[in-house]
């Protein structure tokens, strides 16, 4: 039970500071607040992030997807496989451009697409693989690309919970023909909310950037059929106050992993794996629960220690995609998608925790012991 002098620790703590209140102001009082230098230096300083890539600023992670997957001419008649166990915009974007959504399961050991289910559900329809580096940790792209490249399939990858993770020094978003970001309030990094995508192809920047204004590069001269996905210059001037914060951001979060990890001792929890040759960067830190996941979550929160469930249902199992599938007769096998969604369990590994609050974490996950 938390004492009265102990607050509950946040699962997560967005930053909003001083530096990112002024730089919104200034950009506020200058009257160029959409689509203007902001933005542009915020692209511009984010290409450090992913090997130098193009990348253009939209509204927001879901749009990224969106508009790289129209980028790419994916659309109706076409498949794109994706995880089951990620947020639902995965899935969400590949059915706003028309195409039917392919679920993989994913690996038994960690959380990202397994390769060979992968090679298993490609069909002469498949068109893309949208790998998701979920919590943080880079998917196996080391052996997904090669899948891809032999297939001749793109690789869109979802980074919206990455920034600045890396596979063997490549980092996420420098993989396949695009990569996408989120800068939502409880990312890494955000900019208010807005999303990036990354890409090494300069005309498939370019078709980005029409799709996002309009489809008009020059004012009342469109070129084709876009939409108003802009990122402002407010949540751009934000982005960029946080993009010089992220490196000690994330040095941090790993540093409180790694406590995490050497001090956690309940045999029933299950610490987070990093692959070999991955940076993990902690966008969550989560553990699985071998026991009553609901008992634990309980055992935690009335120890004042932040706890969430991300994701508790597939997006297989959600009703858009559930009921559709059902009607069709088409089901889906994957177990250790199912086995995740049963038993994780995200604890707070923000920058913002003290050597206090760790400890406070630590030792309320190890009073778990062998009771659930």
């Amino acid at each position: 039970m938390t004492s009265i002098n102990e607050q509950p620790i946040p699962a997560a703590r967005p930053v909003i500071g001083e530096d990112e209140i002024e730089a919104a102001v200034r950009v506020l009082r200058s009257g160029r607040v959409v689509q203007g230098p902001e933005v542009a230096a915020f692209e511009e300083g984010f290409s450090h992030l992913v090997d130098g890539r193009h990348c253009v600023a939209v509204n927001s992670g879901t749009s990224a997807l969106h508009l790289l997957l129209l980028a790419l001419g994916v659309g109706p008649g076409d498949e794109v496989i994706v995880p089951s166990f990620s947020f639902a915009a995965s899935a969400n974007a590949v059915r706003l451009v028309g195409a039917d959504v392919v679920f993989a399961d994913i690996e038994p050991d960690g959380f990202g697409l397994d390769p060979s289910a992968v090679e298993a559900a490609i069909t002469p329809r498949t068109a893309a693989i949208m790998p998701v580096h979920l919590y943080g940790h880079p998917a196996a792209m080391d052996r997904l690309m090669p899948i891809a490249e032999k297939h001749r399939l793109a690789v869109v990858e979802d980074a919206c919970q990455a920034h600045a993770a890396a596979l063997n020094g490549t980092p996420v978003g420098a993989f396949g023909a695009g990569g996408t970001f989120s800068f939502y309030p409880t990312k890494n990094m955000h900019a208010l909310e807005g999303g990036m995508v990354t890409t090494a192809d300069a005309e498939l920047a370019r078709t980005l950037r029409l799709l996002r204004n309009q489809g008009m590069e020059q004012r009342y001269a469109n070129e084709i059929v876009g939409a108003n996905m802009r990122m402002t210059d407010v949540s751009a001037a934000v982005g960029r106050v946080q993009l010089a914060k992220v490196e000690g951001w994330t040095e941090q979060r790993r540093a409180n992993a790694a406590f995490l990890d050497a001090h956690i001792s309940a045999p029933n929890v299950l610490t987070p794996p990093v692959a070999e040759g991955a940076r993990h960067v902690y966008h969550q830190y989560t553990v699985r629960i071998r026991g009553d996941r609901d008992a634990a979550m309980a055992k935690l929160t009335e120890a004042g220690i932040g706890n969430a469930v991300y994701y508790p249902t597939p997006i297989h199992r959600l009703k858009p995609y559930w009921e559709p599938d059902q009607k069709a007769g088409r089901t889906w096998d994957l177990p250790e998608t199912e086995k995740a969604a049963a038993e994780v369990v995200s604890l707070p590994v923000h920058p913002s925790l003290t050597p206090g609050d760790l400890d406070r974490i630590v030792t309320a996950v190890n009073a778990l012991g062998e009771s659930l």
